[in-house]
């Protein structure tokens, strides 16, 4: 339990998979939310969210679930984010929160914000936290430890919220830092949409070479690969949704890695050594900085095996 007691009377979760889930089981734990209340679209997804335990009740509507709630999270796919905003709005309570977890900011800011009341302040976030995994089933209380969430405020939002959604944050174990909306998308672009992106073209390539090499690509997958088919078993309804969304940053981005991939390939058909080693040992001390930064392990597994973390090693995975 938390020694200063809950930080929210009502929380209301809407969208019960792996996020929401997560977040479910870390508040209980910490006791950070007096009640818990969640929505799902389907009558399974909230059977086996009460089973699980992630919230204290269940609603059948999103409109239901965020009355006399102070704060609501929006834990639904980003192109599902307007139609949700446009349910719940006029139920919202006085002084509430609205949050989100999407991984794009700014069309969730366009899709939400014109939904909402004046009497409500609206505090954009985003948890640097995932795995291949989704689902009520596939929540866990440890997903945010030592793991960043961001938040980018609306305008007009109070001190006092961003404040107050700052310190639950931290109570799940996350480290939290606001950030201009913007350059959220761009960094996001860089870290996580574009190499997810590539993952799924290079085992959209793997594919194609397994019906030429009778399925050899796939039994004798390296670490490389490996970690490729990890990050492409993402959901695809919330990546397709990113790539809708946050479509100037992934361009631009995309163009800055065609343009590097160009100047690799020279390297290599001309035999240029140099060139090659001088920028993967440039590249490699991105790499030892994510270690300094405590977003990995130096451990030979990379920081996913059962040893580096008390999670279950299955659940290692993705950031979002």
């Amino acid at each position: 339990m938390s020694g200063a007691g809950p930080i929210y009377d009502r929380v209301a979760l809407i969208g019960l998979g792996l996020i929401a889930g997560s977040m479910g089981l870390a508040m209980k734990r910490a006791g950070l939310a007096t009640e818990i209340v969640g929505h799902a679209r389907t009558a399974q997804t909230r059977e086996t969210a009460l089973r699980r335990g992630l919230c204290d009740r269940v609603c059948e509507t999103a409109a239901e679930a965020v009355r006399d709630a102070d704060l609501v999270v929006l834990c639904v796919p980003v192109g599902a984010m307007g139609e949700i905003a446009a349910e719940i709005g006029p139920a919202l309570a006085q002084g509430a929160t609205i949050t989100d977890v999407g991984s794009v900011k700014q069309a969730v800011i366009d899709a939400v914000a014109p939904h909402l009341p004046a009497h409500v302040d609206f505090v954009p976030g985003h948890p640097l936290a995932g795995t291949e995994h989704s689902g009520p089933e596939a929540g866990f209380a440890e997903l945010f430890r030592n793991r960043w969430t961001l938040l980018t405020p609306a305008e007009g939002a109070s001190a006092e919220a961003i404040d107050r959604l700052t310190r639950l944050w931290q109570g799940m174990g996350a480290f939290v830092e606001t950030m201009e909306v913007d350059r959220h998308d761009l960094v996001l672009a860089v870290t996580s949409h574009v190499p997810h992106l590539i993952a799924y073209t290079m085992v959209g390539v793997a594919d194609d070479l397994r019906r030429v090499t009778d399925s050899e690509v796939i039994k004798y997958s390296a670490a490389g690969f490996r970690d490729f088919t990890r990050i492409a078993a993402s959901d695809p309804t919330m990546w397709r949704d990113v790539f809708l969304t946050n479509t100037d940053a992934t361009l631009e981005i995309l163009g800055r890695f065609t343009e590097e991939l160009f100047a690799l390939q020279r390297a290599i058909r001309t035999g240029d050594g140099a060139m090659l080693h001088e920028y993967f040992t440039h590249t490699r001390a991105i790499r030892r900085g994510i270690i300094e930064a405590g977003q990995d392990t130096d451990a030979p597994d990379f920081g996913r095996g059962a040893a580096a973390t008390d999670r279950p090693p299955a659940r290692r995975g993705v950031s979002s």
